[in-house]
């Protein structure tokens, strides 16, 4: 039926059969992709600083790890893993284990997306743990699956109309300088105190420390505003849960993989997880994610509670191998390193625009996981940010203009937020194409009003 079709037909049709509940950037079909590209299908070729919300960070169909995947599909697709071993899911674990953020996560398990991993390791904390309760991050997101959904504080969007959520859940401020209701210019420092001191609060109030099996975090906030955890954050945290015998869980699912910079951003601290949560990159486009631990704690699962039919896909983890590979033998880690340089400096010959200055409140982020944060005379006039001479919804006006000028970008938050996700491997042309586009659009929105 779908062959027979054109392309402006099978937009009509996904249009009337695909569920509402599920939004998209543009009304378009996406045909083909190929590195830092994709096509649509009236024509257009697209920049893709999205990189589908940080999963094809080796840019769309790399070639090595297509083919490793098409490979794999000639000799075992599907090898179920409460069956037995299969050899890519072994292999896989091989090339992890030596760029973990510490050599105590030695124990793996893998699952299918992001929000499931989020799952297991809030059912293995509480296992481990014999305690319910869980400490989670404002503005975090952690998926919208039941459990996941009711430990994401990100938008309500995600659980609106799906009460009761998941009991057990208690939430403490992420020291980003909205949430603590400050200046934009209030010292990390500071931000770190006041939330410490919050976290404090929550486990004198809230939930008892003996009551509570783990703090979970984004080691990087991601749709929360892409604001990356402060060092003296994460060790306050390492610090609390093991004063009280709680698990610290970090979701580096949207920050993993290079993304950073750091083949985790963990790294960045220092600070040791007791569980850790993969997905997106770990197969460049392949649906896999993943549970790290230590094996002394994973030892006392009993066999049989962790599992699922697609657990662990052989054709995924295959993909999943030859990424680890072309991490290393392409130095992406390097080309990350060298393309943050050149946006952050990009973003900020925007923000120096007098014309514009006025509405950027900030430029942040990490690597290749950066934001830009516009004012808004809309938010609460009691945030910051609340500006009456701005433009209304800038960030999304400005996302749109980039699209018809040839670049597909992404908000994020609930605040004024462009997000750059481009792929780990983009090249210093494209990464330039980008920001012009980009810098064009932020002023022919500002001018507009």
């Amino acid at each position: 039926m779908a062959t027979s079709q054109n392309s402006q037909d099978l937009v009509d049709f996904g249009q009337k059969h695909v569920t509402k509940g599920l939004a998209r950037l543009t009304e378009a079909i996406i045909t083909s992709g190929e590195g830092s590209y994709v096509n649509l299908h009236d024509g257009r070729r697209m920049l893709d600083f999205t990189c589908g919300i940080g999963v094809t960070n080796l840019g769309h169909c790399h070639p090595k790890v297509s083919k490793a995947a098409a490979d794999q599909c000639m000799s075992l697709v599907h090898g179920q893993c409460s069956i037995a071993f299969h050899r890519p899911y072994l292999q896989l674990i091989e090339k992890l284990l030596p760029v973990m953020p510490d050599p105590s996560l030695d124990s793996f398990f893998f699952w299918n997306s992001g929000t499931e991993a989020v799952e297991a390791a809030l059912k293995m904390a509480r296992q481990l743990t014999g305690r319910q309760n869980i400490i989670v991050m404002q503005g975090g997101y952690h998926g919208r699956t039941y459990g996941a959904m009711g430990m994401t504080r990100s938008k309500t969007i995600y659980s609106e109309g799906s009460a009761p959520l998941m009991p057990g859940v208690f939430m403490t401020p992420f020291p980003y300088w909205h949430q603590l209701s400050m200046l934009p210019s209030t010292s990390e420092e500071e931000l770190v105190k006041l939330s410490l001191y919050q976290l404090d609060l929550v486990l004198s109030q809230q939930t008892a420390p003996r009551d509570t099996s783990a703090i979970l975090i984004e080691t990087v906030l991601g749709e929360g505003g892409y604001i990356p955890a402060p060092t003296s954050f994460l060790q306050g945290l390492r610090q609390v849960c093991d004063k009280h015998g709680m698990l610290l869980i970090l979701d580096e699912v949207q920050c993993g993989f290079g993304r950073t910079g750091k083949y985790f951003a963990a790294e960045y601290s220092g600070v040791k997880p007791d569980i850790m949560i993969i997905a997106k990159g770990l197969a460049n486009g392949f649906p896999l994610s993943g549970v790290i631990s230590r094996k002394e704690l994973t030892d006392k699962l009993k066999p049989g509670s962790m599992g699922g039919t697609y657990a662990g896909n052989a054709v995924a983890c295959a993909a999943g191998v030859a990424c680890a590979d072309v991490m290393r033998e392409e130095k992406v880690l390097a080309n990350t390193e060298a393309r943050s340089k050149e946006l952050f400096q990009a973003l900020h010959n925007v923000r120096e625009n007098p014309a514009i200055r006025p509405h950027i409140l900030d430029v942040r982020g990490v690597g290749l996981m950066v934001a830009v944060e516009f004012s808004s005379p809309t938010a609460s006039p009691h945030d910051p940010v609340h500006s009456p001479s701005s433009p209304k919804n800038l960030a999304s006006r400005v996302a749109k203009r980039c699209l018809e000028k040839g670049l597909l970008i992404l908000t994020t938050s609930v605040y004024e937020v462009i997000r750059f996700i481009p792929p780990l491997n983009i090249s210093k042309e494209d990464m330039a194409k980008g920001c012009k586009i980009f810098g064009e659009a932020v002023e022919e929105v500002v001018k507009e009003g």
